[in-house]
C-alpha cells in the first residue's frame, strides 16, 4: 500500500522529502564509513583500488557500446545474457595491470602527446584542423566531459606504445607465410556419390511400440511453447511535433557539425557487360572468353544498342535491366571495375576490364560530379531533423512519466485512458513471434516471457515509437499428447530410420571400397551415380554439397596414398561418401603478389595470440582481491 502510494505520486515534493528524511535515517542508523567505503571498493590489483563510482562508469559505457550495436535487438535480458557485469570488471582488471606493467617498463604518456592526438582526431577537425567549438559539441552530444575522454585517448595511447613493445622483436618468416598461404589457398577436387534418405523410406517399417518409445525420447521436441498476450501503449513522437520552433542558430549549428553529411562524392551511372571468368582459370579458357568479349565490346562501338547487347551476353545479376549499375562512388565496387569507370567520359565505353569475376565492358551514362549541398538545399531536411530530435525527446519524457506516476497492480488500458491514450491488445505470441504492426518486437521476447500476469514493462524505443507493454493473458508450456502429434512424429520418425538406413548403406559402401573395390565399378553394381566437385578451397562451400566443415577437413586430410575418409558423412541433405581425386597448389606468381596482404594478416593473429599469452600470465602472476563482488544479473 504504502509503495503503491510513493509510486503514485513519484514527484511530489512531500514524497521527495520523505525519501530524503529515510536516507538520513539510514545513514545515521546504520552508519555512513563502513557501508560508503565498501561501496566505494569493488576490487584491488596488486594494492590498487578499483573504486565503485569507477566500475559503475566501466560498465555504463560498455551498456551504451552494446546498445549501439544490437540497436532493436537490445533489451534488459542481455545484460545477463553476455554477462555485462562481469566482463566490465574484467576489463578494468586488465586495464590496471597493463597500467602497471608500463610503468614498470618505463612506458609513459605525456600531456603534450595526448594534446597531439586528440587535435589530429579527425571528428573534430574542420577543413583539415582541429575546431575546439567541434570538440566540445561532439563530447556534449555523447555526454562526455572532456577530462574523462582525455583519460580514455591516454589509456588508449599507453595501451598502443605497451603493444608495439610487445610485438617490437615479433616477426614472421618467409616459410610461415608460405604455409599459411598455401593452408588458405590451396585446393582439392573430391568425387562422391550420396546417400539419401528419401530413397530409404518406403522400406522403413515400425509398429506402435516403437513409434511411442521414440515420442517419449523425443518429446520435448513436440513441446507447445508458453504463449501471452499483451495490452500496450504506443508513444509516436509525431504527435510531439506540433508548436516546435527550431532557431536559425540550431539550423546553422547543425548543418556546421554535419557539413559532410550533405557532402556528395562524384558519383557516375554506368552499365555493364560480364563474361565470367574465374581467377584461377586455365590460360586456354581465358583466351576463349576474352575473344568472345572482345568481338562484344566491338559491336557496342560500332553503335550497337548497349542495354540490348548486355540482355543478350552478360553474365551478371543486372543482365535483366541491360546491366544497369545505377549510380554509385568510389568504394562500392571492386578497385579495377571503378578505376576503369572514373576514368570515363559520359557515353564513353570502355576498354576490357578484369576482376576476380571476369571481363566487364562499361558504359558510362551519366556523371554526377563531387558537391557539396548548400544551407537552403537543406534547409527542410534539417529542421524535420531537429524538430524530430526534441519530438521523440518529449515522446520519451512523457513515456517515462506514465511509467513514474503508475500505480501497482492496474490494468494498462484503464491507465492509458488517464493520458488520452488507446491501450492496444495482441494476439496469442510465442517467444520469438512479433507484435503485429511493431518492427523488432521479436526481439524483445525474453523480457516479455520473464513477466508474469498484470507486470509492466519499462519503456521500449522500437523503430521511431516508445512502448511500454503488459501481460494479459498467459498460457502455459504443456507437453501435447501423442494422439494429437501423431503425424508429425510418425514422419520424424521414419525420417529417423531412414537417415539410420541410409548412413548404414554408406558404411558398408565404404567399406567396399576400403576392401579393394574400385570406385567405378562398386558404384556400377549398386547402381550409384559418381559425381565430381570442383576445386574447392578450406573457406569455401564444397561444390554440390554445401559447406560441411567436417567433411572439408577429412577431406583436406586425403592424398593420393590415402584416397577414402575413415567414415561417411551425414548432412542435412545426405549421407556422403567422397574419394580425393586431385590436389591445387598455390600459384607462386601470386604468392609473391600477396605475400605483404598475407604476411600483416599473419602478423596481426600472432600478435593477438601473443598479447592474449601475456595478459594471461599478468592475471595468474597478480594478487586480485574482490572486495564486492557484481552480479551477473541487471
Amino acid at each position: 500500500m504504502v509503495l503503491s502510494l510513493m509510486r503514485k505520486h513519484a514527484k511530489s515534493w512531500l514524497i521527495k522529502f520523505l525519501i530524503a528524511i529515510i536516507a538520513v535515517v539510514f545513514v545515521f542508523y546504520f552508519g555512513y564509513s563502513f557501508t560508503s567505503d565498501q561501496a566505494l571498493k569493488i576490487a584491488y590489483v596488486n594494492g590498487e583500488v578499483i573504486s565503485g563510482p569507477e566500475y559503475q562508469k566501466a560498465y555504463r559505457d560498455m551498456i551504451s557500446a552494446l546498445q549501439a550495436r544490437y540497436q532493436g535487438q537490445w533489451n534488459d535480458n542481455m545484460v545477463k545474457v553476455l554477462n555485462v557485469k562481469q566482463r566490465a570488471l574484467q576489463g578494468l582488471i586488465d586495464q590496471r595491470l597493463m597500467t602497471q606493467a608500463a610503468k614498470r617498463l618505463g612506458i609513459d604518456v605525456t600531456e603534450s602527446e595526448c594534446q597531439r592526438a586528440i587535435m589530429g582526431y579527425p571528428a573534430f577537425q574542420v577543413n583539415g584542423r582541429f575546431d575546439m567549438r567541434r570538440y566540445q559539441s561532439i563530447l556534449s552530444q555523447n555526454r562526455m566531459k572532456p577530462e574523462d575522454f582525455e583519460a580514455t585517448m591516454t589509456q588508449d595511447l599507453l595501451d598502443k606504445k605497451l603493444k608495439q613493445f610487445l610485438f617490437a622483436f615479433l616477426d614472421v618468416t618467409e616459410q610461415g607465410v608460405l604455409e599459411y598461404y598455401t593452408f588458405v589457398k590451396e585446393k582439392i577436387k573430391i568425387g562422391f556419390v550420396e546417400f539419401k534418405p528419401e530413397d530409404f523410406k518406403k522400406s522403413v517399417k515400425f509398429d506402435q511400440a516403437a513409434l511411442k518409445e521414440y515420442f517419449q525420447s523425443h518429446k520435448e521436441s513436440y513441446r507447445v511453447p508458453k504463449k501471452i498476450k499483451v495490452t500496450y501503449i504506443e508513444i509516436d513522437p509525431v504527435a510531439f511535433k506540433g508548436g516546435i520552433n527550431v532557431s536559425e542558430k540550431e539550423i546553422q549549428s547543425f548543418y556546421e557539425y554535419n557539413n559532410e553529411a550533405y557532402s556528395q562524392p562524384k558519383q557516375v551511372k554506368a552499365r555493364h557487360i560480364l563474361f565470367k571468368l574465374g581467377e584461377d582459370a586455365l590460360k586456354e579458357a581465358e583466351d576463349k572468353v576474352k575473344k568472345v568479349a572482345e568481338e562484344v565490346l566491338a559491336k557496342a562501338r560500332q553503335g550497337g544498342d548497349f542495354a540490348n547487347l548486355a540482355e543478350e551476353y552478360s553474365q551478371g545479376p543486372t543482365k535483366s535491366k541491360g546491366g544497369d549499375l545505377g549510380y554509385f562512388k568510389k568504394g562500392q565496387m571492386m578497385p579495377a571495375f571503378e578505376e576503369a569507370a572514373f576514368k570515363l567520359k559520359k557515353g564513353e565505353i570502355s576498354d576490357l576490364v578484369r576482376t576476380q569475376f571476369g571481363y566487364h565492358i562499361i558504359k558510362v551514362e551519366d556523371i554526377k560530379e563531387a558537391a557539396t549541398k548548400s544551407l537552403e538545399e537543406v534547409r527542410d531536411e534539417i529542421v524535420e531533423t531537429l524538430a524530430m530530435s526534441v519530438a521523440t525527446e518529449l515522446a520519451h519524457e512523457k513515456g517515462l512519466s506514465i511509467i513514474d506516476q503508475m500505480p501497482y497492480d492496474i490494468e494498462l488500458s484503464d491507465y492509458a485512458k488517464q493520458y488520452g491514450l488507446e491501450a492496444k491488445r495482441s494476439s496469442y505470441l510465442s517467444k520469438n513471434e512479433p507484435v503485429s504492426g511493431i518492427d523488432g518486437s521479436e526481439k524483445i521476447g525474453e523480457t516479455l516471457f520473464a513477466l508474469r500476469k498484470n507486470e509492466t514493462t519499462e519503456l521500449f524505443a522500437l523503430g521511431e515509437k516508445f512502448y511500454i507493454f503488459q501481460v494479459a493473458e498467459s498460457k502455459e508450456s504443456y507437453l501435447p499428447p501423442l494422439k494429437d502429434v501423431a503425424e508429425k512424429v510418425k514422419d520424424d520418425y521414419t525420417a529417423h530410420l531412414a537417415t539410420q538406413e541410409a548412413t548404414s548403406t554408406a558404411s558398408k559402401y565404404l567399406e567396399g571400397l576400403k576392401e579393394g573395390n574400385t570406385w567405378d565399378k562398386l558404384a556400377e553394381e549398386k547402381g550409384m551415380k559418381i559425381e565430381e566437385s570442383e576445386f574447392f578451397t578450406r573457406q569455401e562451400p564444397i561444390p554440390k554439397i554445401g559447406y560441411v566443415p567436417e567433411l572439408a577437413e577429412a577431406a583436406f586430410g586425403l592424398n593420393s596414398n590415402k584416397r577414402y575418409p575413415d567414415k561417411a558423412f551425414v548432412t542435412n541433405t545426405g549421407i556422403f561418401v567422397i574419394r580425393w581425386l586431385a590436389r591445387e597448389g598455390i600459384d607462386d606468381k601470386k604468392f609473391r603478389e600477396e605475400e605483404k596482404e598475407y604476411r600483416s594478416s599473419l602478423v596481426q593473429t600472432k600478435h593477438g595470440r601473443v598479447f592474449d599469452i601475456w595478459l594471461q600470465n599478468l592475471r595468474k602472476n597478480a594478487d586480485i582481491e574482490i572486495v564486492t563482488p557484481v552480479s551477473g544479473e541487471s
